[in-house]
């Protein structure tokens, strides 16, 4: 039978890429199938600069299943950028599953008979497609919003640049020299290894 590999990902270093593991976790559990392996980063969706992402890659071999919990966690690419890690995922052989896409769950399943696993496939290929689209369009929105409401923040002397966590950082600060480990504090506060790391190092 197949692997599952699940990858989770967040964007910036302030956000918990681990949010999503239970969710995953309970729907290979649903269908009595367990998770072989984890990779986990804080990277923008909207680059291939993913070392997590290309080393799970890597790993699987044809059949394999790479679990997300939403495809924008794995694409929020220009077409192009997309059509060539579509093309890679294609060419090992492998299934994306995406708890938002229901089209994709069939992977995980028992498999059905070989007309109707590629009517799904076909049908999952167009919905993943789709869904990426969705996703870039998401992103270059939010972008644009992000862009103007600077613009007004400038012109009415109010733009202060990116603020800094302040509370966040100390109660990082005064976890570490309790003496907790990144992992407790990481559970504790819901923040990225990098920024604990950024923290430690002063």
């Amino acid at each position: 039978m197949n692997r599952i590999y699940a990858y989770l990902r967040a964007s910036s270093q302030e956000q918990d890429a681990h949010r999503a593991r239970r969710s995953l976790e309970s729907f290979a559990e649903s269908l009595s199938r367990t998770i072989s392996g984890w990779f986990i980063e804080n990277e923008s969706g909207a680059s291939l600069q993913r070392p997590e992402l290309f080393r799970l890659l890597d790993i699987a071999q044809q059949g394999d299943v790479v679990l997300i919990e939403q495809v924008d966690r794995l694409s929020r690419l220009t077409h192009q950028d997309w059509e060539r890690l579509k093309s890679q995922i294609s060419h090992k052989g492998l299934r994306i599953v995406a708890l938002d896409l229901p089209t994709s769950h069939q992977f995980m399943r028992v498999a059905s008979d070989d007309f109707t696993q590629r009517m799904l496939s076909a049908i999952n290929s167009m919905m993943l497609d789709m869904l990426a689209a969705v996703a870039r369009k998401d992103y270059e929105d939010r972008r644009r919003r992000q862009a103007e409401g600077i613009t007004k923040a400038k012109r009415e002397g109010k733009y202060k640049g990116r603020q800094t966590n302040t509370a966040l950082h100390e109660n990082i600060a005064a976890l570490l020299k309790a003496g907790k480990s990144y992992s407790t504090i990481v559970h504790l506060l819901g923040c990225s290894r990098s920024t604990i790391a950024k923290i430690a190092r002063g």
